[in-house]
C-alpha cells in the first residue's frame, strides 16, 4: 500500500511549493492522489520522480523552507552525470568503432542482488527500454552488462530504471567492488554473529527442556525460560534474517518466487507461533529452531560470498593493473604526467624500467623487454623490436622505452580480457540453466507440497500439523539446487584464467564431453604461422629477374592477411628494380590479382596456390611438391616459392593426449597436399584434407557433425566460418579477429598445451557441475518423504539444508585447487 504523500500549502506547488499562478492551476495524480502544479516542468519533473519510486523525496522533505528544497532528488542528478560524453568514455566502449553502428557496452556493479530472480527482473524491465540491445545479469558476480544505443536512451535512464527496481547499479570499478565486498562481509559478519550467540543461549536452554533436566520444575518457572529464549530469538528475527526478507520480496515482486520465499515463511511461522505459545503459555515453542536455522543460512550465504569474491578477484585485479598516470612527450620533448585514461591514438610514452604500460602501442625502441604473464598467464619475458606491438598491463623489464599509442582506456588488449571474462561470468551453460529451472519451479512445487502437508496432519494430528509444516519448508529449500552451477562456473572460469585460457562462452563447459572429432587448421594453428622463404625457382623465360619478382610479391603482400604474407612482405623494400604494379586486390582463400607493366602493356597477374594459378595454366606441374606461392600471368608461371613453418610449442604432447581419448584427429588446410601430409604423419593425424577453400572446410565440418560434436582450432581469416560452424570454437590471441569474434576459447599463451589444458579444467567442472546437481536433487528426493512423515523437526530440518549447500560450495571450491 503506498504511503499518503503530505499536501502542499494551500495555494502552492506540490513540487517546487512556489505560489500557483491567479488563472489557474494544473493537476498531477500521483500514488492515487491528485495534487496542483504550478506549470508542465513540475507536472513532468513529478511524474519522473514517481516513475523511479523515488516518493520518499516527497514524503519526508522538509517543507518549512522552500528556497532551501532541492527542485530533484539526489538519486536523479547524480546519476544523470554518466550521461556525459567523457565520461562516458572512460567507462564503456563503442561496439564497432570504425562503423555506423553507435552501439555502447558497459559493466555495471549492481548492489541488492540475491539470485536468479533479481537478474530475471532488471534483464526484462531492461529489455522494455527502447534502444537497448542487450542486458544481462551474472547473479554470482552482481555484475549488469548493457549494451545501448546512446541516441535512442541515455545511460542515466538506464540506471534510473534499475533504480527504480529497489537496486543500485553504477559503473563498475575494482576499488568499488573491493569495498562493496567487505562492506557485505561486515553485513553478513555482524547478523551472524547476533544469530550465532542467540543461538548458543537458546540452544543451552533447549537442550534442558529436551533432556528433561527441568521436567520437575514448576511451569513458571519454565515459562520464565520461554521468556528468556523469546528476548534472544527476536534481534536474530528482526535483524540476522533481514537479507532472506527482502530476497522473498524482490522475488515476488518479480513473480518468480526463491528459495528464500519459504525460508521466511517458515522463520516468522515458527517465531510467531512460539511467541504465541509463550504468552498463553501452552504448547511447544521452537525458538531454537529460528535462531540455529538463521545462522546456519546465513553461514552458507557468507561462505557463498568469499567464494564468489574470490572468482571475481582476477579480473579485479587486471583492472588494477593499468597505471593511473602516463607519461606523455610534448612536441618540445618534455614530459608530462596525465591520467592514464585520457591518452590518444598518436600519442608518444615513455615507459620506466619496472613500470607498467599504461595504454596499447607500436614500440619506437629499438629493443624492449616485456612481461605479459597478466596477458598470457607465460611468466617468461618477452624480447620486443621497434615496430612490434606493447599492451596494456605488461611490465617493462629494463632500460626505459618508447612508444606510440594505438590504443586506451576502453580498447585495449587488456580491456576486451576483462570483457570476454565478464561475458563468460554472464553467460549460463544449459545445465546451470536447467539446475536454475528446476530451482525455480521446485520452490512453488514446495509452498503447495507445505499446503497439502499442513492440511494433512491437520486431520490426522492437528497439534504437530504446524510443525511439521515448518519442517517441509525447511528441509526442501532448494538452496543446494541454486548453487550447484553457478559455483562451478565461475570456479572454471577462475581456473582457466590463471592458464591463460579466456572463456568467452561459458555452455562450452556442458559441450566439452560430447566432442568426438578434433579439427586443426595447419597454418598459425598445428604451426607457428612464421614462415621463412627455404627454396625459390624462376621460369628461365621470365621478362623479369628473380630478385624484382620477389619484390613484385612483396609489395602485393603488403596488404595481404594470409600467415605466408608476413614470410615475403619485407621483400618490398628490395633494392631491385621495380616492377610498375597497380589494381593489387586480396582473395580470401585464393590469392590475389593485379595487373603489372610488360613491354608498355599492362597484364593481369595472379599470386596465390597452384589450384588458383591452375585454373590458368591447368597443364602447369611445378619442379618440388614444396612449393606452395606462385606467381603467373595468364600466359606463363613466373615464380614458385617454398616456405617453411615449425610445429608449435607442445602441439605433439596434445595431439597425443587427445588420441588416447579416442578422440578422432582432423587437419583442414588450403595448403598443397606434400606439406601438408608430411606434417599430419609428424603429429600423427588420423585424417588430412588439403587444398580446401573455406566454403571445403564449412562443408566438412558440417557432415563431421553428423557423427558427434566438433571442436575446431583455427586463427585465420578463412576460419571464421568453419569456426561458427563448430559446436566449440578454439583460437590464439595472435589470431585474426574473425577468428576471435567467432570463438567460444581464446587461447592466450599460444601453447599447444592450452588446448589439453582448456579441455581438462572444462571436463572437470562439468563433471563437477553434475555432481553438485545430482546430489542436491537426490537430498531433495530423500528428505521430501522424511519431512512429510513428521520424522524431522524444523531443527535437524535447518541442519540438513544447511550442510547441504555447504557440500555443494566446497565441492565447487575443488576447482580453485
Amino acid at each position: 500500500m503506498t504511503a499518503q504523500l503530505p499536501e502542499p500549502p494551500e495555494g502552492h506547488c506540490f513540487h517546487c511549493l512556489q505560489p500557483l499562478p491567479d488563472d489557474g492551476a494544473l493537476k498531477v495524480k500521483i500514488a492515487e492522489q491528485e495534487f496542483p502544479v504550478c506549470c508542465y516542468g513540475c507536472q513532468a519533473v513529478a511524474h519522473t520522480i514517481a516513475e523511479h519510486n523515488l516518493l520518499h523525496f516527497y514524503q519526508y522533505r522538509d517543507t518549512s523552507n522552500p528556497l532551501q528544497i532541492p527542485l530533484l532528488p539526489e538519486e536523479l542528478t547524480e546519476l544523470e552525470a554518466y550521461d556525459d560524453p567523457d565520461l562516458q568514455d572512460e567507462m564503456s566502449y563503442q561496439v564497432e568503432p570504425n562503423s555506423s553502428n553507435t552501439a555502447r557496452e558497459t559493466t555495471l556493479s549492481v548492489e541488492g542482488i540475491t539470485c536468479s530472480a533479481c537478474a530475471w527482473l532488471i534483464e526484462r524491465e531492461l529489455a522494455r527500454l527502447n534502444g537497448i540491445v542487450k542486458a544481462t545479469v551474472n547473479a554470482s558476480t552482481q555484475r549488469l552488462t548493457v549494451r545501448w544505443q546512446p541516441d535512442q536512451v541515455k545511460l542515466s535512464q538506464i540506471l534510473q530504471t534499475v533504480a527504480g527496481l529497489g537496486y543500485r547499479a553504477l559503473p563498475f570499478q575494482a576499488a568499488q567492488q573491493e569495498l562493496d565486498f567487505k562492506q557485505k562481509r561486515r553485513y553478513f559478519t555482524k547478523r551472524i554473529g547476533v544469530a550465532g550467540l542467540a543461538t548458543m543461549q537458546v540452544m543451552m536452554l533447549a537442550f534442558g527442556l529436551y533432556f528433561g533436566v527441568y521436567n520437575d520444575i514448576d511451569p513458571e518457572i519454565r515459562g520464565f525460560f520461554w521468556w528468556v529464549s523469546l528476548i534472544f530469538a527476536t534481534p536474530v528475527l528482526l535483524y540476522s534474517a533481514q537479507p532472506f526478507y527482502l530476497s522473498a520480496l524482490r522475488s515476488i515482486q518479480a513473480q518468480r518466487p526463491n528459495m528464500d520465499v519459504p525460508v521466511s515463511i517458515a522463520l516468522l511461522g515458527a517465531y510467531g507461533a512460539s511467541a504465541y505459545a509463550t504468552i498463553i503459555q501452552q504448547g511447544e515453542v521452537y525458538f531454537e529452531s529460528v535462531s540455529m536455522f538463521t545462522f546456519f543460512l546465513l553461514l552458507g550465504r557468507y561462505l557463498e560470498l568469499l567464494a564468489k569474491q574470490r572468482a571475481v578477484a582476477a579480473a579485479a585485479n587486471l583492472i588494477k593493473l593499468l597505471p593511473a598516470l602516463a607519461e606523455r612527450e610534448l612536441p618540445n620533448g618534455e614530459l608530462e604526467s596525465v591520467a592514464a585514461h585520457k591518452l590518444q591514438v598518436g600519442d608518444i610514452i615513455q615507459v620506466k624500467a619496472g613500470a607498467k604500460v599504461p595504454a596499447d602501442g607500436e614500440l619506437l625502441s629499438q629493443v624492449a623487454t616485456l612481461d605479459e604473464h597478466i596477458l598470457t598467464g607465460e611468466s617468461k619475458p618477452l624480447r620486443k623490436t621497434s615496430g612490434q606491438p606493447v599492451y596494456a598491463g605488461s611490465i617493462n623489464q629494463h632500460k626505459s622505452l618508447r612508444a606510440r599509442v594505438t590504443a586506451s582506456s576502453q580498447h585495449t588488449v587488456l580491456a576486451s580480457i576483462i570483457r570476454l571474462q565478464d561475458s563468460a561470468l554472464a553467460s549460463k551453460p544449459k545445465l546451470a540453466q536447467t539446475a536454475e529451472n528446476l530451482a525455480n519451479k521446485f520452490v512453488s512445487r514446495l509452498l503447495i507440497l507445505a499446503t497439502l502437508t499442513f492440511i494433512g496432519w491437520s486431520f490426522y494430528d492437528p497439534e504437530q500439523a504446524f510443525w511439521i509444516t515448518l519442517s517441509v519448508l525447511v528441509a526442501t529449500c532448494p538452496c543446494a539446487l541454486a548453487l550447484a552451477a553457478p559455483t562451478a562456473v565461475t570456479g572454471a572460469i577462475h581456473k582457466l584464467n590463471k592458464h591463460g585460457i579466456l572463456l568467452r562462452n561459458a555452455d562450452t563447459l556442458n559441450r566439452i564431453q560430447s566432442i568426438k572429432t578434433v579439427v586443426f587448421d595447419k597454418t598459425g594453428t598445428l604451426t607457428n604461422g612464421t614462415f621463412s622463404l627455404q627454396q625459390t625457382w624462376v621460369d628461365p623465360n621470365a621478362p623479369f629477374a628473380a630478385e624484382s619478382l620477389l619484390q613484385l610479391v612483396g609489395k602485393m603482400e603488403l596488404t595481404a592477411t594470409h600467415p605466408l604474407a608476413q614470410a615475403l612482405a619485407p621483400y618490398a623494400k628490395s633494392s631491385a628494380s621495380p616492377i610498375p604494379v597497380r589494381n593489387v586486390e586480396e582473395h580470401i582463400g585464393s590469392g590475389m590479382t593485379a595487373e603489372i607493366e610488360v613491354d608498355g602493356t599492362w597484364q593481369a597477374i595472379r599470386l596465390g596456390s597452384l589450384s588458383y594459378i591452375c585454373e590458368w595454366h591447368p597443364n602447369f606441374v611445378p619442379a618440388s611438391n614444396e612449393f606452395q606461392v606462385f606467381l603467373a600471368s595468364q600466359q606463363e608461371v613466373y615464380l614458385a616459392l617454398a616456405l617453411g613453418d615449425s610445429v608449435r610449442a607442445e602441439m605433439a604432447t596434445t595431439v597425443q593426449a587427445l588420441k588416447q581419448q579416442n578422440i578422432k584427429l582432423v587437419m583442414l588446410t588450403g595448403d598443397q597436399w606434400a606439406p601438408a601430409q608430411q606434417l599430419a604423419d609428424q603429429l600423427q593425424l588420423d585424417q588430412v584434407v588439403a587444398q580446401c577453400s573455406p566454403a571445403d572446410k564449412l562443408n566438412y565440418v558440417t557432415k563431421l557433425q553428423q557423427q558427434g560434436a566438433v571442436l575446431m582450432i583455427g586463427d585465420g581469416v578463412n576460419d571464421g566460418p568453419v569456426l561458427a560452424q563448430a559446436d566449440i570454437a578454439v583460437t590464439f590471441s595472435e589470431a585474426a579477429d574473425l577468428a576471435r569474434t567467432a570463438a567460444d576459447v581464446v587461447l592466450l599463451q599460444g601453447k599447444g598445451s592450452s588446448l589439453l589444458q582448456f579441455w581438462q579444467i572444462a571436463a572437470r567442472a562439468r563433471t563437477i557441475m553434475r555432481q553438485n546437481i545430482i546430489w542436491a536433487l537426490v537430498y531433495n528426493i530423500i528428505i521430501i518423504p522424511v519431512a512429510v512423515a513428521g520424522f524431522i523437526t524444523p531443527y535437524w530440518a535447518a541442519l540438513g539444508m544447511s550442510a547441504s549447500s555447504l557440500l555443494v560450495l566446497l565441492n565447487s571450491l575443488r576447482l580453485y585447487r
